[in-house]
């Protein structure tokens, strides 16, 4: 099954460590996801860029409108997503819980993700038979 993890970390906290201990975690971390990786439990990932390179789309008077920055202004931003392969939410949670990133300070939120298949071939089913009348 898959669990989308998301790493939070605290921007002030990073900026804080000197060039070389940031490397150093990097260096750690990167070597438990080539860990995830080697074993099966890493589907994907990706780093994010920095909450003011972050735009907010919402609904409002009837169409798209943006806002500049992250929804919620909050201490501890949203750095990157992990998709990892797990048997169950305790694998997901007993895998995540060797990253390193913690011992730094990050947090991670793990989700299962949500199987939409019988919904989307629903969906299609109803599409469908609106376009034949």
């Amino acid at each position: 099954m898959k669990y989308i993890c998301l790493g939070y970390y605290d921007k002030d906290k990073h900026e804080a460590m000197t060039e070389g201990e940031q490397q150093a975690m990097f260096d750690t971390c990167f070597e438990y996801d080539d860990h995830l990786r080697a074993n099966g439990h890493w589907s994907g990932g990706d780093a994010l860029q920095p909450a003011e390179n972050a735009l907010t789309l919402y609904w409002k008077n009837g169409k798209a409108a943006t806002t500049d920055g992250p929804y919620a202004e909050t201490k501890e931003q949203l750095g990157g997503i992990l998709v990892l392969e797990a048997r169950d939410m305790n694998h997901a949670v007993q895998l995540i819980s060797q990253h390193p990133a913690l011992k730094y300070g990050t947090i991670f939120e793990i989700r299962p993700t949500a199987d939409l298949n019988e919904m989307m071939k629903a969906s299609e089913q109803r599409r469908q038979q609106k376009t034949a009348r």
